[in-house]
C-alpha cells in the first residue's frame, strides 16, 4: 500500500532561526504514523537547519524548491543538487507552477533538471497543471501530458522512483480548490499515463495541490488516486499544518 505524501512548500518565507522554530513546535506536536511521510521544502538558507533537526526522525525528510541541471559553474543564484545532498536535503520540486509562469522555466529546462537529480540520487517531485484559461478551453489533459514529457524516455524502474503533484494553476494561494473528483479525474490521467510508460498503477505516487488547507485535507487524501498532498501557505503556521499532515489519525 502507497504512503500517504504531506509535502510543505514553503515558498520565499521562513529564514533559518524561523524554520527552526517551526520545526521545534511542529516536532513537539506531531505524531508519526506509519501509513505516511512529511516532506519539507524550505527555501534554500534554511534546508540545513531542517534537515538537521530532522535527521533521526523516521519519515520526515527535507528537499530543495528547485536545482540547477549542472552540477556547478557560473550560474549566479543557482543550487546544484549536490549542494541540496550536503545541505542535508534529498529531494526537490521541479516544475512548480511558479517557476514556469513566473521565472519562465521551460519543458526542456524541467526535463534536465529530473535528470539530474536521478543521477545524484534525490527524488524528484515533479509538479504538473493547467491555468484557468487552460482549464476553461478543455486543455486539462493535454497540458499535463506535455508537462509529463519531462519524463520520457525514462526506463519504468526510474520512472517509479519520481512522484507526480497535480497543482491547478488556478487553484493556488486563490483560495479555489479543485473537487476531488476534478482531481482525481487528473490522477487516473497521470496514473495511466504512469502504466503506459511501464509503472505498476500501484507504484505510482501523485499527489495534489492547491489551496489544501486543515479543513478539506481529510476529503482529498479519502480519494483512492490522491496519494497525498503539496500544500504552500497552509504549511508556514505549526498548527495548521500539524492538523494537515495528521489527517484522518485518530
Amino acid at each position: 500500500m502507497r504512503k500517504l505524501i504531506f509535502a510543505a512548500n514553503w515558498k520565499m518565507h521562513l529564514g533559518p532561526e524561523a524554520a527552526v522554530q517551526f520545526m521545534q513546535v511542529f516536532l513537539q506536536r506531531f505524531k508519526s504514523s506509519a501509513d505516511r511521510e512529511v516532506w519539507f521544502f524550505p527555501a534554500a538558507v534554511s534546508l540545513k537547519s531542517v534537515a538537521d533537526l530532522i535527521r533521526d526522525r523516521a519519515g520526515i525528510r527535507a528537499g530543495a524548491q528547485n536545482v540547477h541541471w549542472e552540477k556547478k559553474g557560473a550560474f549566479t543564484g543557482e543550487l546544484s543538487v549536490d549542494m541540496v545532498h550536503e545541505a542535508g536535503g534529498n529531494m526537490a520540486l521541479v516544475g512548480h507552477s511558479e517557476r514556469r509562469h513566473v521565472f519562465g522555466e521551460t519543458d526542456e529546462e524541467t526535463a534536465k533538471k529530473v535528470r539530474a537529480l536521478l543521477e545524484g540520487r534525490l527524488t524528484p517531485l515533479l509538479c504538473v497543471g493547467e491555468t484557468i484559461e487552460q482549464r476553461e478551453a478543455g486543455e486539462t489533459l493535454s497540458v499535463v501530458e506535455r508537462q509529463l514529457g519531462a519524463l520520457s524516455g525514462l526506463d519504468s524502474a526510474t520512472l517509479a522512483r519520481i512522484v507526480i503533484a497535480y497543482e491547478p494553476v488556478w487553484a493556488i494561494g486563490t483560495g479555489k480548490t479543485a473537487t476531488p473528483a476534478d482531481a482525481a479525474e487528473v490522477h487516473v490521467m497521470i496514473r495511466q499515463w504512469c502504466v503506459d510508460h511501464g509503472v505498476a498503477a500501484g507504484n505510482a505516487r501523485v499527489l495534489y495541490g492547491g489551496s489544501v488547507k486543515p479543513g478539506n485535507v481529510q476529503e482529498l487524501v479519502s480519494e483512492p488516486e490522491i496519494d497525498g498532498v503539496l500544500v504552500g501557505g497552509a504549511s508556514l503556521d505549526p498548527a495548521d499544518w500539524t492538523a494537515i499532515a495528521q489527517a484522518g489519525v485518530d
